[in-house]
């Protein structure tokens, strides 16, 4: 079906309601085939964001790499050097086939998000210098450069943004933490004005994860056994999600977030991340159906996506009504004696942890196979 379609699915529906529909996968099969060509066109997809996991199983799968590989052999090219090649030529492929919907949105959408290196996470000059690198690498004006809220990667973030690179924020999973990545967003807006940068062309998105909060949570909650305990069961994410936003909203509507945008910049909107649900006994598009917000991103897996597209139920706003019961229901988690600050503490270790195995398995995949290249050749 066709954006020009005039029926109404629920992925047009979500897309009414002010919901920017991002693809969270990427590989050079789905480039070439036509694939992501297809899904812009008939499933409202407007963005594309990778990860260090999404690459290692795209370029460790093969499909569409075996002819630069055996160039990158041929060069000789550090396994490092050889990852950022096939990386950055496929968010360079994706960025050129999303280029139309970044011009018809201003540069609101059509962006694809590519990550720094994991490795860095905890080093602030590291990451700054990997995100100029990477900008300059790709070379298109909707790629965004994914940085994690991690405490060395919020100065990151402003030093960033100061340099006018649109960036995404990723691996956020506490309400405290997500403040300080606006205020980190805003920080670098105020030193891009400094330097005389148009505001109007600095974008952000705040990736807020969803499902692995209601993992953790649940996971404690059936610890604790009661039927109280499991009345929450599936209840803190969205609790989570909601209440990021309540913030996004004070936080934009701020004397200095207003006069920021006075002067021509963008908020930087809140995106959901993880939203693939986790525990199968959870309605497939939970995390869609029940984030709905104006001015949000939600960025879904194939597999969320065509579920959306076939049974989601878009009812409008599913956000702002339930703030209350986002705070009841995280004090009644509280008080059943489950930390939410270790919680979320341990998620963004474990983020940071999941990616940078995932970087080090890509390494190895390419070394194995910049190795076979090099024995073929000789």
């Amino acid at each position: 079906m066709s954006n020009a379609d005039s029926t109404v699915t629920p992925l047009k529906s979500l897309a009414g309601e002010g919901v920017s529909i991002w693809l969270d996968d990427l590989s050079r099969k789905r480039i070439e085939s036509g694939n992501l060509a297809d899904l812009i066109e008939n499933s409202h997809v407007v963005g594309v964001t990778t990860n260090p996991s999404i690459f290692q199983a795209a370029i460790g799968s093969g499909e569409g790499y075996e002819e630069q590989l055996a160039d990158l052999a041929t060069r000789g090219v550090t396994v490092d050097e050889a990852v950022r090649m096939m990386t950055t030529a496929d968010v360079r492929a994706a960025a050129d086939i999303l280029r139309p919907v970044y011009d018809a949105t201003q540069g609101r959408d059509g962006r694809v998000s590519i990550e720094v290196d994991p490795r860095l996470a905890n080093d602030t000059a590291a990451t700054v210098a990997e995100a100029k690198q990477l900008a300059w690498l790709v070379d298109r004006p909707n790629v965004m450069i994914k940085i994690p809220a991690t405490k060395a990667g919020l100065p990151a973030i402003t030093e960033v943004i100061g340099l006018g690179i649109s960036v995404n924020v990723t691996l956020i999973f506490s309400l405290e933490r997500y403040r300080a990545v606006m205020d980190a967003y805003l920080a670098g807006l105020e030193k891009a004005q400094a330097a005389g940068i148009d505001l109007a062309g600095i974008h952000s998105v705040a990736s807020f994860f969803v499902s692995r909060v209601d993992a953790e949570i649940d996971k404690r909650l059936d610890q604790v056994g009661t039927d109280e305990a499991k009345s929450l069961k599936g209840r803190a994410a969205l609790a989570n999600a909601r209440l990021a936003y309540e913030a996004y909203e004070e936080v934009f509507a701020s004397e200095r977030a207003t006069k920021l945008e006075t002067a021509g910049a963008n908020k930087q909107r809140p995106l959901w991340a993880s939203t693939g649900v986790k525990d199968p006994a959870y309605k497939d598009t939970l995390y869609v159906d029940e984030l709905v917000a104006p001015g949000t991103v939600n960025t879904m897996p194939e597999g969320t996506l065509k579920a959306t597209a076939d049974h989601g139920e878009i009812t409008g706003d599913t956000v702002t009504g339930g703030y209350e019961q986002a705070r009841a229901d995280l004090k009644a988690v509280d008080a059943l004696g489950i930390s939410y600050d270790e919680v979320v503490q341990q998620l963004e270790d474990e983020g940071v942890a999941k990616f940078d195995v995932a970087w080090n398995d890509l390494l190895g995949t390419v070394a194995n196979r910049l190795a076979g290249k090099e024995a073929q050749a000789k």
